[in-house]
């Protein structure tokens, strides 16, 4: 029997990466797991991986969508024991490229919808004393050039995780987060980089990290699980970084 028997659990960007990795390793934990993303297609395989997993497509940018989602995990199994902020999206925006609709696109998806999900899943987390884990990154605490404004939306949600934290601790409810380090998954294709420079810059951050490779979802997803789990009930507003010793160099 798992940690997690009995509880629900939901996952944005449950599509790929480390958001898949995160829903099957929920449901192996004993979890009943509702999986968010916005392409049904990806969901759908992530569903197919185990059968106590979900899945709803939404796109948690537009109104009144965070309301379904918590209200679809509802209807099915009467309550919310954690919620996985992990959806997001890394823009590469040099300074010069700047546009006022870029940066908004970018925490419309990092930083609002996380917030407005949140918000919407805080009545049933009060009423059961859950967790919430945000998805960071390691760049969220150190610079990035290029991507500045990716760096300062997960700065910003890392400080979201602390604030949250002190604020939910008379309810019971407790906020922490991860920030993995460079990941395998499809974040750098989806940022529109053609498929010679995806694979240069893994090749260049694999030389940077001191254990010499990129992190794969399932160690991440561990992480994100244990955050979760009742026996971890003492940790709050604390964000775990793994990323193989790259914030150390």
């Amino acid at each position: 029997m798992g940690s997690f028997d009995d509880q629900v659990v939901i996952v944005t960007g449950a599509g790929t990466g480390i958001g898949r990795a995160t829903a099957i390793a929920f449901a192996r934990a004993g979890a009943q797991v509702l999986g968010v993303g916005r392409r049904q297609a990806l969901l759908d395989d992530t569903a197919g991986e185990h059968p106590a997993i979900e899945v709803a497509a939404h796109d948690l940018r537009r109104d009144g969508e965070a309301d379904a989602v918590i209200g679809a995990a509802v209807a099915r199994w009467g309550r919310v024991d954690v919620l996985i902020n992990n959806a997001g999206v890394t823009t590469l925006m040099p300074l010069a490229d700047v546009t006022a609709e870029r940066v908004a696109d970018l925490f419309a998806l990092n930083v609002v919808a996380p917030s407005v999900l949140a918000g919407a899943a805080l009545p049933h987390l009060r009423q059961t004393r859950g967790s919430i884990v945000n998805v960071s990154s390691t760049y969220g605490h150190r610079p990035i050039p290029g991507a500045a404004h990716y760096a300062a939306s997960k700065a910003a949600l890392e400080q979201l995780t602390r604030s949250w934290a002190l604020e939910l601790a008379p309810d019971g409810v407790r906020v922490n987060a991860v920030a993995p380090g460079p990941t395998e998954s499809e974040a750098l294709a989806a940022a529109g980089l053609p498929d010679d420079m995806v694979a240069q810059i893994k090749r260049d951050e694999a030389r940077r990290i001191p254990l010499g490779r990129r992190g794969v979802p399932a160690e991440i997803a561990d992480w994100i699980v244990h955050l979760s789990d009742p026996a971890a009930s003492w940790i709050t507003g604390q964000v775990v970084t793994v990323d193989g010793g790259l914030e150390l160099v």
